[in-house]
């Protein structure tokens, strides 16, 4: 019986045929997404590699530190600490398809140091900054050892900063800088001409603005006036002229490399150029096959940190500055360092601080670890005359309407006459983004006087050789209203930051 019951006993019922057979086609579903996904994910991290190792092969490299009496500083993070970086644009003709006149052909050897820019980024990720070093500075080079022939150059007590690119290379100038600032830089960037162009192609151009036309037989720079893209030659052209803007001098010019690199943030910020990976890797791919780089930075991945280092710093962090100088009282046409200025700005680089805030060079004790620098000498600026009080009716004054209301210029000249400015007259133009006062030799007291009126930045304040008196270019940001809205560095410093969209001033030369 035990055994009939054990023949008899209930069998489980299964799953109807059609629900077995969708579970099975279900699971086979799923074992195809995860192999598919799998493929794709070795795919993409064997894309990556590649790429990687294709960039990788672009680097090449050079010593970061050529002084004979300094040590190389540790490695630093990318990621957490500060990071001070040296960015030279040599004017070796390589690369460069564009008629430069004057010159030797330096289409070889390291040549100098056509742009010198000093990078800090802080190490909370909050600030950039970026100080331009005019090429035209004397101060102390030290010796430095050709790594190529093993030759030390001279020592000397005063020279031109960008010749020390041409005592070995780029670790002179690193030297040199940090001889200067009390600083030890982590890292150099050396770019030549090529690099330029082919960087302002890959982010499909930069705008620029000059308030009338250009057209520079030196670098062969052609605008109109108003608001222009330039890539390729025209970009590097619009970087290098001296002749162009402003007075001629190298003022106009790093104000106009200023201008450019503000307006370069503005772009790759608005784009998300920095988070898009396969833009990013075509900007990295333009950079490593045209810059030279020390040995700390020759890997691909350390130069994409940078990138992540910078992508979030609001637009209003990150501020363009010129190192404070004097004219050198035995050549007019060299600069020595402004030195209680000079130093306060050092300080702040040392010590990690912004150059945006209202008092970014304020005095402080240097952080641990630094060492204070110890500025050359230099002459002390003249002490300045007392400037008599400015006769509004003297100064020959143009206001020049840039803005979308066609009243705009005739409500200022309003303004301006009966504040006792006569000889104001107007002018309509061709429209810009923002508001600045052009002046002529002998109007510079003037000049601020008027810009302190509408609150207008000193960064806006531009010596023009083709003004007589005073030009009042009104801009987009000054519309409508008694002030410009846009505001400046508050640091005393000469700069501005890259959420400030300025215009160049034709020379006239």
């Amino acid at each position: 019986m035990s055994e009939q019951s054990g023949l008899s006993a209930p069998v489980p019922a299964g799953p109807p045929p059609g629900r077995h057979l969708r579970r099975s086609k279900g699971r086979r579903a799923l074992q195809a997404a995860a192999f598919a996904l799998s493929a794709m994910l070795l795919a993409a991290a064997a894309f990556a590699a590649v790429q990687v190792f294709r960039l990788q092969s672009n680097v090449e490299t050079q010593p970061l530190n050529l002084g004979a009496d300094q040590e190389d500083k540790l490695p630093v993070d990318l990621s957490t600490d500060p990071v001070q970086i040296l960015i030279l644009g040599s004017d070796t003709r390589t690369g460069n398809s564009g008629e430069f006149i004057g010159g030797e052909d330096l289409s070889s050897g390291s040549g100098n140091s056509d742009v010198m820019l000093l990078v800090n980024l802080s190490a909370d990720r909050s600030s950039v900054s970026v100080v331009s070093l005019p090429r035209d500075v004397l101060v102390p080079l030290p010796s430095c050892e050709d790594p190529e022939t093993g030759e030390p150059s001279p020592a000397m007590d005063l020279g031109q900063l960008n010749t020390a690119l041409n005592s070995g290379g780029p670790g002179c100038t690193v030297a040199a800088v940090n001889e200067l600032t009390g600083l030890t830089v982590d890292h150099f960037m050396n770019a030549d001409f090529n690099a330029v162009k082919e960087l302002s192609k890959a982010v499909g151009g930069v705008e620029v603005c000059v308030t009338e036309p250009v057209e520079d037989e030196y670098s062969g720079l052609s605008l109109p006036a108003g608001t222009s893209e330039v890539e390729g030659d025209q970009a590097l052209a619009f970087l290098r002229t001296r002749h162009g803007f402003g007075d001629g001098g190298d003022e106009g010019r790093i104000r106009a490399q200023q201008s450019f690199m503000a307006s370069l943030a503005r772009k790759v910020q608005e784009e998300g150029t920095l988070t898009n990976l396969p833009r990013l890797y075509s900007i990295a791919e333009t950079l490593t096959k045209n810059l030279t780089v020390d040995e700390g930075l020759s890997q691909v991945t350390e130069i994409l940190k940078l990138a992540d280092r910078v992508k979030n710093v609001d637009l209003s962090d990150i501020a363009f500055v010129t190192l404070p100088t004097i004219p050198w009282d035995q050549d007019p046409n060299r600069l020595v360092l402004d030195p209680a200025p000079a130093e306060e700005l050092f300080a702040a680089l040392r010590e990690d601080r912004s150059l945006t805030g209202p008092e970014p060079t304020a005095s402080a004790s240097p952080g641990a670890g630094t060492a204070p620098a110890s500025p050359p000498a230099s002459p002390a600026a003249p002490a300045s005359p007392e400037v008599p009080a400015i006769d509004p009716a003297s100064v020959p004054l143009l206001v020049v309407n840039g803005t979308d209301n066609p009243d705009r210029a005739a409500e200022l000249q309003q303004i301006l006459r009966g504040e006792g400015y006569t000889l104001a007259n107007t002018l309509q133009s061709t429209e810009i983004p923002s508001t600045q006062v052009l002046y002529g030799p002998g109007y510079e007291a003037a000049a601020a006087e008027l810009g302190a009126r509408f609150g207008i930045a000193d960064v806006q304040l531009v010596p023009s050789a083709a003004v007589t008196g005073i030009e009042l270019s009104v801009g987009a940001d000054f519309a409508s209203g008694s002030k410009v809205a846009a505001a400046g560095l508050d640091n005393g410093l000469k700069g501005q930051t890259a959420e400030q969209a300025t215009c160049q001033a034709a020379s006239g030369l």
